[in-house]
């Protein structure tokens, strides 16, 4: 992958779940808050900042940071996680295809109809659950979630593994972010970053998106469309 003017070759493209296709952000602060208020531990929008793109057991443990209770065994942190899951998973009963902004299917519809593979890369262990809840499911042709892996980002584990359910190799896969741990995996996983939200000012990325449309600029079918000359939006 190289720039200045260089065609780089790409043929799938692998989406991040929160925060890039849909917004569950809200429904992550409001579990991770009743818990950790039941601890008796502050939580507010900085904490919740700190937790973007972070497992589960990795978010518990900064929410912990702040904990003076008594110690906590590893059978009761894991407790505490899943009783997050639980309030967030009952949070996310109200998603439905109504939740997904209508330039996010048109879209993925565009660039499934200029032949490009779509999968889903999230550490979410509840990444399916909110495909079927929106009706997102059938645009991806693979899915690789918390579920799926052993390692979270910034590892680059469940990116590989959606190259490889694509039939592809990472060379020819991009990367849609918007958080550092995400733009992080995907460079170790020799993938073309794109950063969208939070991410789109990380220097290590390729594509700058203001808007998940932008792709389309990008992304035009011949498999070989990024120019040096065009990666980054301006902003």
């Amino acid at each position: 992958m190289t720039e200045g003017g260089t065609k780089v070759g790409i043929r799938g493209i692998i989406f991040d779940l929160d925060g890039v296709l849909v917004h569950t952000d809200q429904y992550h602060f409001e579990a991770w808050k009743r818990l950790a208020g039941s601890l008796g531990i502050y939580f507010d929008e900085a904490a919740n900042a700190r937790l973007r793109g972070v497992g589960r057991m990795e978010s518990l443990e900064i929410i912990l940071e702040r904990y003076s209770g008594p110690p906590l065994s590893g059978q009761e942190k894991c407790a505490l996680a899943e009783e997050k899951n639980r309030v967030y998973q009952g949070l996310l009963q109200t998603m439905n295809p109504d939740s997904v902004a209508l330039e996010t299917v048109d879209t993925l519809s565009a660039l499934k109809g200029r032949g490009y593979r779509l999968a889903v890369g999230s550490s979410s262990r509840n990444a399916k659950t909110i495909l079927d809840l929106t009706g997102l499911g059938g645009w991806f042709d693979a899915v690789s979630d918390g579920v799926s892996i052993t390692r979270a980002k910034p590892d680059p584990e469940v990116f590989l593994k959606a190259a490889q359910l694509l039939g592809l190799p990472p060379g020819q896969c991009a990367v849609v972010e918007d958080a550092a741990s995400g733009i992080e995996a995907a460079c170790a996983a020799g993938m073309l970053p794109v950063g969208i939200g939070g991410a789109a000012g990380d220097g290590r990325c390729r594509c700058r998106l203001n808007a998940l449309p932008e792709l389309l600029t990008y992304f035009q079918g011949d498999t070989s469309i990024l120019y040096g000359a065009a990666l980054h939006s301006p902003r």
